[in-house]
């Protein structure tokens, strides 16, 4: 252990939100040594400077302190000194997301990219990791959550770890506190998902639940197994909802009342999206940390890595995380469905997808999707929602062309055997010329249409194959998310007019977010900012707008004054109809046995004499 380069974690100060952190390099450039934080953390395409959270640095060795400078943003440079060098720094730790680090009285999270300090050109180790416990109240009683490997563990966790390498020291996030834990293992391989948080959730059907999940990704990619552990670290409160996927483990965020309660027996919504979240970041164990582009091969933690493919990387894994609940029998049909309708949804109200390509959209996360503006539902669409739709498009169109031999299944598993699991980088083209490969068929003319145009994909005529209607009908408010039929009349709704606008309740009158491309709104000259006070002379809210329009008709013209700033300003605004932006789909019982079993083949389901759930 002598030769590694060790770190050190203490909870320095919780109620200042500090950890101090050392670092000891026994054999440090003679040169000057450079150490230098990550600026981003792989799975969250944004370039977040964690180095600003640094408070102070020093160095030192057995004579004393080095000198040093700070010659960049994330960069720190030591004079050359005999070795061990140790460096030092506190940590600002204060950001409540799965990205970066948080430390209080009642917890401590934290990644590797937030808190060790890359010795560069010494990334190839190997690191071990001392996690200090502190012996006061209230902190006498907390444990440790990490998927990083144990060396010399007390029973609450604390102690030494190993990493093989740099990208392995930064993989495992670490979670200290009074949490609840479960274990259990899926095809053998040891599992623990730890919760904290209050919350009265029932942690037993979870168990359950994220067993069967996880073995039914496991058992669907197939020889050779990439995990011997595995960790799922939840961070539960009112409103969260987020993860972000590791080698060996994922960290969370969700609402805890998404939680199972004991008495209940449904699957609720909030736990379905919760199961679809756990989901989500397990399937991401093959598909990106393992199979993933050859531009994160090795990472550049201090740059953009800019790639063409995290619509397959996340957009093939929204594919699946949902429609894995429904294979395992988690959730019904329908449920998936409604599911699918709220993502098909989503992607007709973004007007950005007639902009923005597939391609564009992920190339362009750094500086687009993750730094949205007033303008975005104009300008972007998502690799995440629409990706999943390509995916789904994809999935179908090999399905419909081989008479359902063959599937993506087919070139997820294959793509896990040639890449993933011999750690090689997929090429921007890689996945299109593999699906050729892997099932035969000539795809060109699809991943044209649908990654580097702005054509919409014709899912209805593709979802007929597997015997499932497609149904459009208008927004029928703003909690309208699409994925069931609609409470009006499609008549009446098609009657109703609207202004064109997101929006938001505010003091005095309703807040333009987002005025949409082409309608009423942004017509008439109304923009995002903009305060509406009143309709044709009368005040008008959030609460009372509906009733405003009641009567209105498409084409019909009112009277808008809105503040822009401090200015009073009128408009004459042209009512436009409502958009058939929302879908729902509904499973078509009139159809073939053959086409029934197609579906009962993409969605896995039992046949009706095994007595099981059918469709």
């Amino acid at each position: 252990m002598s030769d590694n380069i060790h770190y050190q974690v203490k909870l320095l100060d919780p109620n200042a939100h500090l950890f101090e952190v050392t670092c000891t390099v026994p054999s440090p450039n003679p040169e000057g040594q450079n150490f230098i934080l990550p600026a981003w953390i792989p799975g969250s395409y944004l370039i977040r400077e964690f180095a600003k959270n640094i408070v102070t640095f020093k160095a030192e060795n057995a004579d004393g302190p080095v000198k040093h400078q700070k010659t960049d943003k994330d960069s720190f440079a030591v004079d050359g000194c005999a070795g061990p060098l140790k460096v030092t720094l506190q940590y600002y730790a204060w950001d409540l997301s799965v990205r970066s680090a948080h430390l209080d009285g009642t917890h401590a999270f934290f990644n590797g990219t937030s808190l060790f300090l890359r010795p560069e050109g010494q990334e190839a180790g190997p690191f071990s990791v001392e996690l200090q416990a502190r012996n006061d109240a209230p902190y006498d009683g907390w444990r440790v959550a990490t998927s990083m490997q144990k060396e010399a563990v007390n029973e609450n966790g604390f102690g030494l770890y190993v990493a093989e390498d740099y990208d392995d020291l930064v993989d495992h996030p670490v979670e200290m506190g009074t949490f609840d834990r479960i274990e259990f293992t899926a095809n053998g391989i040891p599992h623990e998902a730890v919760f904290t948080g209050k919350h009265d959730g029932d942690l037993q059907r979870v168990e359950k639940d994220l067993k069967t999940i996880c073995e039914y990704h496991l058992d669907f990619f197939g020889e050779p197994k990439p995990i011997d552990r595995y960790t799922f670290m939840t961070y539960l409160t009112g409103t969260g909802y987020g993860g972000l996927e590791h080698k060996y483990s994922t960290a969370l965020m969700a609402k805890r009342a998404d939680l199972p309660n004991a008495r209940e027996e449904k699957v609720s919504d909030g736990y379905r999206q919760f199961l679809g979240l756990c989901s989500h970041e397990y399937f991401h164990t093959w598909n990106v940390k393992r199979i993933k582009p050859r531009a994160f091969t090795p990472y550049n933690y201090n740059q953009e890595s800019h790639t063409t493919l995290l619509w397959a990387f996340e957009g093939i894994t929204s594919y699946y995380d949902d429609l894995s609940l429904v294979r395992t029998g988690i959730i019904t049909p329908e449920s998936y469905l409604e599911l699918l309708g709220k993502s098909i949804t989503r992607v007709l109200r973004s007007k950005g997808r007639k902009t923005q390509t597939l391609e564009e959209s992920s190339f362009d996360t750094w500086t687009k999707f993750y730094r949205q503006d007033e303008n975005a539902p104009n300008a972007i669409t998502s690799y995440y929602t629409q990706g999943a739709l390509a995916a789904l498009g994809l999935d179908l169109t090999i399905r419909a062309r081989t008479d359902h031999e063959q599937s993506l299944d087919d070139v997820m598993r294959g793509l896990w055997k040639h890449y993933g699991s011999k750690g090689i980088g997929v090429d921007e083209d890689g996945i299109e010329r593999f699906t050729k490969v892997a099932t035969g068929l000539s795809l060109e003319s699809y991943f044209e249409a649908v990654l580097r145009q702005n054509e919409d994909l014709n899912i209805g005529e593709l979802l007929q194959e597997v015997g499932v209607d497609f149904h459009l009908r208008p927004n029928e408010g703003a909690k309208d998310l699409g994925g069931k039929a609609g409470k009006a009349k499609l008549e009446a709704l098609q009657t109703k007019a609207t202004l064109g606008i997101r929006s938001k309740a505010e003091s005095g009158g309703i807040k333009i977010t987002h005025a949409l491309k082409g309608e009423a709104a942004m017509n008439c000259g109304l923009a995002a900012g903009d305060l509406i006070v009143a309709l044709n002379d009368l005040k008008v809210s959030t609460g009372n707008i509906d009733e405003h329009l009641k009567h209105k008709r498409a084409g019909d013209t009112v009277k808008i004054h809105a503040f822009r700033r401090d200015e009073l300003m009128t408009f004459d605004l042209t009512l436009t109809a409502p958009l058939l932006d929302t879908c729902y789909l509904t499973l078509n019982d009139q159809v073939s046995s053959q086409v029934t079993g197609f579906r009962k083949n993409w969605m896995n389901l039992p046949d009706v004499s095994s007595g099981q759930a059918t469709i």
